[in-house]
C-alpha cells in the first residue's frame, strides 16, 4: 500500500496565478497550468489585471473549460 506522501508527489499541481514576466505586459498577472510531461507550466493567453482576478477566474465557468481543454490538448 502507498503512503500518503507517494499519492501526493504523483499528482498534478493545480493552475496558479502568477506575476507575468513579459515587460511587454509589466504589472499584470497570467494564469499558469502544469501540464504532465512538460518541463514548464503552459501559460493561458489572457492578462489579468490583479492577482485576485486571475484567482477567481481560475475558478470561473470559463476558467475551468479553458484549463480542461489545456490539459485534454496536452494529452494527445
Amino acid at each position: 500500500m502507498g503512503s500518503m506522501k507517494d499519492k501526493r508527489k504523483n499528482q498534478l499541481q493545480p493552475p496558479f496565478a502568477a506575476e507575468t514576466k513579459d515587460v511587454r505586459f509589466a504589472g499584470t498577472f497570467e494564469v499558469l497550468v502544469p501540464v504532465p510531461a512538460r518541463n514548464k507550466p503552459q501559460r493561458v493567453p489572457l492578462q489579468f489585471p490583479t492577482l485576485s482576478a486571475a484567482e477567481n477566474w481560475i475558478h470561473s465557468p470559463e476558467g475551468r473549460d479553458m484549463i480542461a481543454e489545456i490539459l485534454e490538448d496536452a494529452g494527445k
